[in-house]
């Protein structure tokens, strides 16, 4: 094995969501638990799919992740659900994007976060890396 210098792990998240409480979240608040939770484009992903509770449980897995993996970084407590998001990239893989105030806790550093998403019919889970 190779070993790059300068290369770190930082931080590691996971998370992990039962569908069936993501499933009873939408059945109860649907409106009002995407509009706290996800940005526009997740929610037009969310929302374009015949079963939404899956990718919105594997959503909240990885911005919980995220959230945890910051959290070696100062001021990244404030950091809110909207501020965090998941965007598929053109392979099918999940990428974690930031906006305000996460991406202020990340500008001053020169780190990578990498995330793998899974859900089976019961669970989704999401683990992130913080590389710097």
């Amino acid at each position: 094995m190779v070993v790059e210098s300068g290369v770190a792990i930082i931080g590691i998240g996971l998370d992990v969501v039962e569908v069936s409480r993501a499933r009873a979240l939408l059945d109860r608040h649907r409106n009002r638990i995407l509009d706290r939770t996800l940005t526009d484009e997740e929610r037009a992903y969310v929302d374009s799919l015949g079963d939404p509770a899956p990718a919105f449980a594997a959503r909240l897995a990885a911005k919980e992740a995220v959230f945890k993996a910051l959290q070696v970084l100062p001021g990244a407590r404030s950091i809110g659900w909207r501020e965090i998001a998941v965007r598929r990239l053109p392979d099918g893989r999940p990428e974690a994007v930031v906006y305000g105030r996460a991406a202020e806790v990340l500008s001053p550093h020169r780190v990578t976060l990498h995330l793998s998403l899974s859900h089976s019919r019961d669970v989704a889970a999401a683990v992130v890396v913080l590389e710097g």
